[in-house]
């Protein structure tokens, strides 16, 4: 690691890098495994997340609350909201009995119950909604 500097909580600052060279902050920014901190990072993710948000991986499979942006609507100490946020979890995952290995096509699907898990819960699940209406495959019984 090459520390940069200290915090304001006297923290380091720094940028860790694997035996190869490659930026272990860029590697997970791009896998959904971290964000990209403008405040601090200068723009040095902006690609890196651009990728993963497309493709839906890591923290963009669900739907979350940034959070510097949770921090800032916080700070006056109030109890946070109850709504949910989309998280998958990994109980329900396997309890469904579906896995989002290998990837699926419409044409594989058999039920608009399982097209639907595939949207909300795989990281290529947005590719099963052409018209991004939310309905996954329009199999012609899915309302």
């Amino acid at each position: 690691m090459h520390v940069r500097d200290l915090d304001s909580y006297h923290r380091f600052v720094g940028d860790c890098r694997r035996a190869d060279g490659a930026s272990v902050a860029a590697w997970m920014v791009e896998h959904g495994q971290a964000l990209h901190w403008p405040r601090y990072s200068n723009g040095a993710y902006v690609g890196q997340q651009a990728k993963a948000q497309a493709a839906k991986v890591g923290l963009w499979v669900g739907k979350f609350e940034q959070p510097w942006d949770w921090r800032a609507s916080h700070a006056d100490g109030k109890a946070p909201s109850s709504q949910p946020l989309g998280i998958v979890n990994r109980k329900l995952v396997a309890q469904s009995g579906y896995s989002c290995e290998p990837r699926r096509t419409c044409k594989q699907i058999s039920s608009c119950d399982q097209a639907q898990w595939y949207l909300q819960n795989c990281s290529w699940g947005g590719k099963l909604d052409r018209d991004s209406d939310g309905v996954a495959c329009r199999l012609g019984r899915c309302t």
